[in-house]
């Protein structure tokens, strides 16, 4: 369990969790079935685990679920979980990125909580539509940016609330891989297939797939929001259909200015997500490859190395942590963070409490909403040349 802090759970069984998507061939389905379970909050009960049939049935067999609760479509998941005495308490939504609208709105509908992986939906017109809908029913819906779990970006959050750097002044961040540096796509690939196809993965390429996690973690840190954006998208791989590389400017509302760079084809970068930020009294800088140190340089003063679970960590840090100092915890855990915190969430609602404090940052349906507007007006600023456009 995560340290002292982060949870006050006391109710008697773990909560009931459902699946769209995520089954046999799919990658993010897994991580979320590992984080899930890593802190022993949730049981994966049901499934709507593929589009086809047959691979649905045989997901749910490798998955050990009852063939009862194995679902052939979101909605008719939603409809018999609602009735069941036994329901689930929250629906994850893994499914490619055109397919989260339907099957939120129909777990809403159902009053069932929903955890919807991101890009929240392929257009703006959708995301506010079912934000609205979140809104109006009063249940929890999470949006799994899952960096924002990350024992030293909550550090880091709270170091720049606090004051720690003075006035922002600089936000920098990159999200760098070379996954799609070749057309991967045409090899069968199933990530790379529908990550590149319009009809299934939004306007966007790279900029809604790890752009939009860039996007998150820079306001998440920064406590504020970007007001305005200037952007230059690029298809580097021949025949692709969207982009696959972007640099960004980027406006804050309180003052500072950032630049943000988004890239699947930077050759010898697998997952290279990097912040730096500058204010008037130091700056913080912390790499998701590295991501058990955050290293702090106050004006005029040496470096001063900040390590997950280790002297200078804050409480929000603490929280957030699972082992020792000097034991490494990274991407699992940091996915885990967020389905710990809603699990507090949910388990709140039902014992008729508040939750624990540090269990409220994880992104909701409006960041999700956010995020749908960063990819959709940084599509149009490329279009008009870098235009500056508000968001």
């Amino acid at each position: 369990m995560a340290i002292e802090g982060s949870t006050t759970q006391k109710l008697n069984r773990r909560l009931r969790l459902g699946m769209v998507g995520g089954g046999r061939g799919a990658f993010i389905g897994a991580v979320h079935r590992i984080a899930a379970r890593l802190d022993d909050r949730w049981q994966l009960v049901a499934g709507a685990l593929s589009s086809d049939p047959e691979r649905g049935r045989l997901s749910g067999e490798d998955l050990l679920l009852d063939p009862a609760r194995l679902y052939a479509d979101a909605a008719g998941m939603a409809k018999r979980e609602k009735r069941r005495k036994d329901g689930i308490d929250a629906v994850a939504i893994v499914t490619p990125n055109h397919a989260h609208a339907p099957a939120a709105k129909a777990f809403l509908k159902a009053g069932i909580h929903v955890i919807c992986d991101k890009p929240l939906t392929t257009s703006l017109r959708e995301a506010e539509s079912l934000a609205k809908l979140a809104k109006d029913s009063g249940l929890i819906f999470a949006v799994t940016h899952n960096y924002t779990g990350y024992p030293l970006v909550r550090q880091a959050r709270a170091m720049v609330a606090e004051g720690a750097l003075g006035k922002l002044r600089v936000v920098q961040v990159e999200y760098a891989q070379d996954w799609l540096a070749t057309k991967l796509e045409e090899s069968g690939q199933k990530q790379a297939e529908w990550r590149t196809d319009p009809a299934r993965s939004g306007p966007a390429g790279s900029i809604g797939d790890i752009g939009s996690h860039a996007f998150n973690l820079a306001e998440f840190i920064a406590n504020d929001e970007v007001e305005a954006l200037a952007a230059e998208a690029h298809v580097f791989v021949e025949g692709r259909r969207l982009d696959d590389n972007a640099h960004m400017l980027l406006r804050f509302r309180g003052g500072a200015r950032g630049m943000l760079w988004c890239s699947q084809v930077a050759a010898g970068q697998e997952n290279g997500l990097r912040i730096r930020l500058y204010g008037e009294k130091g700056g913080l800088e912390w790499q998701q490859e590295n991501p058990n140190l955050l290293i702090h340089s106050p004006l005029g003063e040496p470096p001063r190395l900040i390590r997950r679970n280790g002297a200078g960590a804050d409480p929000v840090a603490n929280a957030a942590s699972r082992i020792p100092a000097g034991h490494p915890e990274g991407y699992l855990e940091g996915f885990a963070q967020l389905y710990t915190d809603i699990a507090e969430q949910v388990t709140a609602r039902i014992e008729g409490r508040e939750p624990a404090p540090f269990s409220t940052l994880v992104p909701t349906v409006a960041d999700g909403v956010r995020g749908v507007r960063f990819i959709e007006a940084a599509v149009r600023s490329s279009a008009r040349g870098a235009r500056w456009l508000e968001l």
